[in-house]
């Protein structure tokens, strides 16, 4: 299959080059795969996860002990504590790189040496399956690629997105406040090159057949040392155009597919994420053809879940999970509320107005969190995302910070969970952990007060005490994936029917259909409500009604049931 369809879509990209040019370019990308099977990509969703997947987010150096590489600590707290909420771990950048918390990558062979070993990262996927990211915009300045565009010499000298700055880039959509452009100083005098997310990200040029032969010999390495999730970071800025907006252009489209197929050549039940922190229709793009990726991140679900858990209103939440959207088979979404990024605000783009949206900063930032901002083509900077710990963000307001928070914490995760979908989480969030301040006043960067570092003997210090924040969060959602795994109505691919539509109080969500069927219900108020049951869904006659998550049954015909502030529950029928 990739013989037959990779040349086409590498004409799609390539069109300046020959027909026997690009037949000996897709060669060259499958001359040494190394697939897990034969190579056919139609494989099922139920093959690439089911409902016991989920996604744990961390950094390579999360967990820390002396002497020890990072990947190895990470591997003794997933192992001894972790494992059912990690059956793929998302490790975070562990090439070397020079800034951005890994996102600067400055070598695509070797890995920080404070991380481990190649060996290290294939010990790490023994016993589930890891992802990683592939950062397709750019590299750092200090990569080989851009140390050969100062000396001119080939081909790294191609591979880096030179330009001349005019006003045919005016329209370039901006996911930062920092120059679009940057000079250096080469060999031959100054050059300007593209520089989208800051100075020390220099844009590679996506043009030349050699940057996707460099990818393609990464991917090749990743593979063979335990990946078969891929990442896709920032997908959608990496083709440039004059006279357009310079995102989500249709070569980027093509790209995802290529990728798919490389990756599918490798690993015949690999799984391709793309992630666009952009409004929800032009991150679903990358979903609607069926043959680019196979998940993408839901990026509106965490502002709607975190403005609902603040503002105690779910109307809106509750109008968006209405819209679900129906997408090809075998893609679905990554639904997740935390994760090392701030919280994307673009998503909310027609889903919010304004004025709510100015409450919700302002609620973060009165539980210590930061807004950081982008700059429009007009030159206006408006906010891009939100910077705070999810389990700060959950605090109270009043002079108890700690009331309901918990409470607050695991709604917002259970809803996580009952999504179709799969599920991710990310580890500071899981931890309980709360803003990192001494981090932020150490670096000055926003996003780290929600990338918590920890050393071993304070985690297992930690999680060996049942009564702490972290310990009491972990039993509660290894308990509900333990569920989630075993319930049909809770498979990823399961039907949903929003029952709340029009409430601002419940979330009450209706997963599967017929005999299995379940009813998610979330309490989004600070208030004790009653649920009439059995006006939501009908039962036979005689039937008992159990709560999944605490084992309690009772009665059919039992009138309704009482939900506590922030309180939620699966309920089934036998």
């Amino acid at each position: 299959m990739q013989h037959q369809t990779l040349p086409s879509l590498l004409a799609d990209l390539y069109d300046q080059h020959s027909s026997e040019e690009l037949e000996t370019l897709s060669s060259q990308l499958l001359h040494s795969r190394v697939a897990s099977g034969n190579g056919h990509a139609e494989i099922a969703a139920e093959r690439r996860w089911n409902g016991a997947t989920c996604v744990l987010i961390a950094y390579a150096d999360a967990v820390t002990a002396e002497a020890e590489p990072g990947l190895c600590s990470l591997k003794r707290l997933i192992d001894d504590h972790l494992a059912p909420l990690a059956t793929v771990l998302h490790v975070l950048p562990f090439l070397r790189s020079t800034s951005d918390g890994g996102f600067a990558v400055s070598s695509h062979e070797e890995l920080e040496d404070r991380f481990g070993s190649w060996s290290d990262l294939a010990a790490l996927a023994n016993g589930r399956c890891l992802m990683a990211d592939l950062v397709l915009n750019h590299v750092s300045a200090s990569h080989p690629w851009v140390r050969g565009f100062l000396r001119s010499e080939q081909p790294s000298a191609r591979c880096v997105l030179a330009a001349t700055p005019n006003p045919c880039w005016d329209r370039v959509v901006r996911p930062r406040s920092s120059s679009l452009f940057t000079t250096l100083a080469t060999d031959h005098g100054p050059e300007t090159v593209w520089t989208t997310f800051g100075p020390d990200q220099v844009d590679v040029n996506w043009r030349d057949p050699e940057v996707l032969l460099g990818f393609n010999r990464l991917l090749e390495r990743l593979c063979s040392h335990g990946v078969g999730w891929l990442r896709l970071d920032a997908v959608g800025f990496v083709w440039k155009e004059p006279h357009t907006d310079c995102i989500h252009r249709p070569q980027a489209h093509r790209l995802v597919e290529i990728l798919r197929l490389l990756l599918e050549a490798r690993c015949v039940d690999g799984v391709v994420v793309t992630e666009t922190n952009v409004p929800e229709q032009e991150n679903l793009s990358y979903l609607q053809s069926g043959t680019e990726a196979h998940l993408a991140y839901n990026f509106p679900l965490p502002p709607l879940l975190l403005e609902a858990s603040l503002s105690r209103r779910a109307d809106l939440l509750n109008s968006w999970l209405s819209r679900w959207p129906q997408l090809p088979p075998d893609t679905s979404l990554l639904n997740f509320s935390a994760c090392h990024d701030g919280i994307g605000l673009r998503p909310l783009e027609g889903l919010m107005e304004p004025e709510r949206l100015l409450q919700l900063l302002q609620q973060c930032e009165q539980r210590g969190g930061l807004v950081s901002h982008r700059r429009l083509e007009d030159g206006r900077e408006v906010p891009y995302e939100i910077n705070i710990s999810w389990w700060s963000a959950m605090a109270d307001a009043g002079i108890d910070a700690s009331r309901l928070q918990r409470q607050r914490f695991l709604l917002t995760q259970l809803l996580v969970l009952a999504l179709p979908g799969v599920p991710a989480f990310y580890l500071p969030a899981l931890l309980a952990s709360p803003n990192d301040r001494a981090s932020f006043r150490r670096t000055g960067h926003r996003r780290d007060l929600h990338r918590t570092r920890y050393s071993v003997d304070h985690l297992e210090r930690l999680l060996a005490d049942p009564t702490t924040e972290a310990s009491r969060v972990l039993i509660a959602l290894r308990q509900a994936m333990k569920v989630r795994a075993e319930q049909p109505a809770l498979q990823p691919w399961a039907p949903m029917q929003v029952l709340s539509q029009g409430r601002s109080d419940l979330v009450i969500l209706q997963r599967g259909e017929g005999a299995e069927t379940l009813l998610a219900v979330h309490n989004f108020s600070d208030a004790r409500l009653s649920v009439p049951l059995r006006a939501l869904i009908a039962t036979p006659p005689g039937s008992r009604w159990q709560d999944l998550l605490s084992g309690q049954t009772f009665s059919e015909a039992q009138q309704a049931f009482d939900l506590e502030p922030f309180a939620a529950h699966w309920f089934t029928t036998a």
